[in-house]
């Protein structure tokens, strides 16, 4: 890890059923986590109540999504100010499925964000290319983009309450996973721009995330990347060796 940073974040997003997804969190309370380790679970929207209620205090709980306004004819939406009310601390926002499948422009995801902070609500903010634009060499064309709509709508000081999330969606959910040189190569590029748009303090203190495919028999490996400061975690959140994942960063320094 980078000296001086706070512990790492790794969200665990969870999908399934109200009875498979309470065993899990029951699961999650007696495992022995790193202490030095932020965990935040998002379960689908309709399980945020039981399983906020059920999670131990260390585990913090996020929704998967929201509406950037506080009221209207937006039927199906929840909105930032819903999730205050549940005292949600964290959002996801800008996740790939939402980009791609509900078409979420960066601009959109930017005042989303924006919205959030000004409610009070962190956000876990999803950056990253697609395989076309990984194989045409635009990576870091792609993630300085969308980052760049982020800082034209926030402060400097607001980017202590984002966690960056980089997620290559190639690698989401398809068994392909960057390797650890092409994530932390990212990563660092990611922090290069905040160093040279927004600050070396921000660039310093911001965590980056990663995202893709992350599981028990790499988690170890990307941990040790300078620049990886936790996971989001997808499908394997759902397996028992979660555990091995949440406490990769200990693992790492072994």
């Amino acid at each position: 890890m980078v000296a001086g940073k706070s512990p790492p974040r790794k969200p665990l997003l969870l999908n399934g059923t109200l009875e498979t997804l309470t065993k899990l969190v029951n699961e999650f309370n007696e495992a022995k986590l790193d202490p030095n380790v932020d965990v935040v679970i998002a379960p689908p929207a309709i399980y945020i109540i039981p399983l906020q209620k059920l999670a131990r205090k260390e585990i913090s709980v996020a929704a998967q999504n929201a509406h950037q306004l506080a009221s209207g004819a937006y039927t199906g939406e929840i909105s930032l100010h819903q999730l205050k009310d549940l005292n949600l601390p964290w959002v996801i926002l800008g996740h790939s499925e939402r980009r791609t499948l509900f078409h979420e422009s960066d601009e959109l995801i930017a005042t989303k964000t924006a919205a959030s902070l000004k409610v009070g609500i962190d956000v876990i903010f999803c950056i990253g290319e697609n395989l076309e634009e990984r194989e045409t060499n635009k990576t870091t064309e792609v993630v300085t983009r969308q980052l760049a709509a982020l800082a034209a709508v926030i402060s400097e000081a607001d980017w202590k309450h984002i966690v960056v999330a980089y997620e290559p969606v190639w690698a989401i959910g398809t068994g392909k996973v960057a390797t650890p040189q092409q994530a932390q190569d990212t990563h660092a590029d990611i922090r290069k721009y905040l160093a040279s748009k927004v600050s070396q303090k921000v660039a310093d203190e911001t965590r980056i995330i990663y995202g893709g495919s992350v599981a028990a028999k790499n988690a170890k490996e990307l941990a040790s990347c300078p620049d990886i400061d936790g996971f989001l975690v997808g499908g394997a959140s759902l397996k028992p060796e979660f555990v091995e994942i949440i406490n990769a960063n200990s693992a790492a320094k072994l």
